[in-house]
């Protein structure tokens, strides 16, 4: 067994004892990057040229960082401006729970091929289906898991997606072309996905929708049509194309004021808000709509920057080059399809993060002899999908905890597992033919 296998299998077993444990996955990854790093200087790189491979990685997800702080804010003002107890309320005696988990997946789908963003989508329609769940007394298992498997449907296809223009980018190919292509591989998965969460929420209803939502949340906040103002520009600028980043900034300056003047908050406890999170004042409505603020993405942040720090590495040391030859015999042997899903696994537990999973999948199978439009593909159906499952990668983990939802929710996203698994099905089919 080579070096380079041993230290990214002593990498996983580390990453995943943490997880199991229940220990922070924040020193795995320290440990994790202190391992990568005595390889670079077993192979004779200087510590100076390594931390630069450090540093070049950690620039590439500066953009990602600054988009926490806006999920932050938001999540933390749309609970204090009423916006949600106010959506709750308007909309409680409409919801049945027997379809509440098929409508969560189509609203986080539609919101997210608008947007383009799943971490957007999660801090916005997510909280709110997500609080009125636990308001009706959902399973919270599968109403996580709709939220998330909605989120990662626009996230994958979104002419505006973030993930989705970083795979054109690399692969040189044209987007619109690439959305048509993935319409097609993605039709079934969808409806099954539909499908699955129909007959959940039937099976699973648990809430009865009767819970007097005006009375919980009347002591505490002013309930009128002005609270939906963040909410509408949501929707407004996202329709219009407005950068995601502009669109969060626009509700948070939209649901300060209301929080304000409307729900009578003094300026000081808005910024503790902001920067810790909503906390109720009374346990009942705390559990429904606690949480958010700059604080509740720290965690995640760390994440980022550490495992950013693995890609100009590995870019840099080559510790996963030795990868590419047996990639080729997969291909040879099989399908390329299945050369980048088995890539797409690996670099989403190492890189822990969307972005950085994408860019070590394409540079392991970049030379594979696939078509560009043909490899852009692949990694829409493996890779996009496959990030948002490690339970350690910020992909699943920071929509997730946007909406006050546990790990376990990940295998709730069926939408997630079963675009990669009907294509390995698909394309076994034409290997047998």
């Amino acid at each position: 067994m080579n070096m380079e296998l041993l230290i990214i299998l002593l990498f996983c077993v580390i990453l995943i004892g943490f997880v199991v444990t229940g220990h922070s996955i924040i020193i795995a990854l320290l440990i994790g990057l202190a391992l990568f790093l005595l390889y670079g200087k077993y192979r004779r790189h200087s510590w100076s040229a390594l931390g630069q491979m450090s540093l070049s990685g950690v620039k590439t997800v500066s953009n990602i960082l600054t988009t926490f702080l806006f999920i932050g804010m938001l999540t933390a003002l749309w609970r204090a401006s009423g916006c949600i107890a106010t959506i709750i309320c308007y909309t409680s005696g409409f919801i049945t729970p027997a379809v509440f988990l098929l409508l969560t997946f189509l609203l986080c789908s539609g919101l997210s091929f608008l947007t383009g963003t799943s971490f957007g989508t999660a801090a916005t329609i997510g909280v709110i289906c997500m609080s009125i769940a636990r308001t009706m007394g959902m399973d919270i298992f599968w109403v996580g898991g709709a939220i998330l498997s909605g989120a990662f449907f626009g996230d994958r296809c979104s002419p505006v997606s973030t993930s989705c223009l970083l795979v054109c980018d690399l692969t040189k190919t044209d987007i619109y072309g690439n959305i048509r292509r993935m319409v097609k591989t993605a039709m079934v998965p969808f409806l099954a996905a539909c499908l699955v969460y129909l007959i959940a929420g039937f099976l699973t209803r648990g809430g009865s929708g009767s819970v007097d939502v005006y009375g919980l949340f009347r002591p505490e906040f002013t309930i009128h049509p002005l609270c939906l103002l963040p909410a509408a520009v949501i929707l407004a600028l996202a329709f219009l194309k407005v950068s995601v980043k502009k669109t969060m900034g626009a509700s948070i300056l939209t649901a300060l004021p209301i929080a304000i003047f409307l729900q009578h908050q003094s300026a000081a406890a808005v910024v503790k808000t902001l920067i810790l999170g909503f906390q109720a004042q009374t346990l009942r409505v705390g559990e429904v709509m606690d949480g958010g603020g700059i604080l509740s993405m720290l965690r995640v942040a760390c994440i980022v920057c550490i495992a950013s720090c693995y890609s100009g590495l590995f870019r840099g040391t080559g510790l996963l080059d030795f990868m590419e030859k047996g990639l080729k015999t997969v291909a040879r042997k099989t399908h390329p399809f299945y050369s980048v899903l088995l890539t797409s696994v690996p670099a989403s537990m190492i890189s822990c993060n969307q972005t950085l999973a994408i860019m070590l999948t394409h540079q392991l199978c970049e030379r594979l002899g696939l078509k560009r439009e043909y490899l852009a593909l692949y990694l829409e159906d493996t890779v996009v999908m496959i990030a948002a499952l490690v339970p350690w990668s910020i992909a699943g983990t920071v929509p997730l905890d946007s909406i006050g939802a546990p790990t376990i929710c990940l295998l709730g996203g069926v939408y997630l597992y079963l675009v990669p698994l009907w294509q390995g099905l698909v394309h076994l089919r034409r290997i047998r033919r």
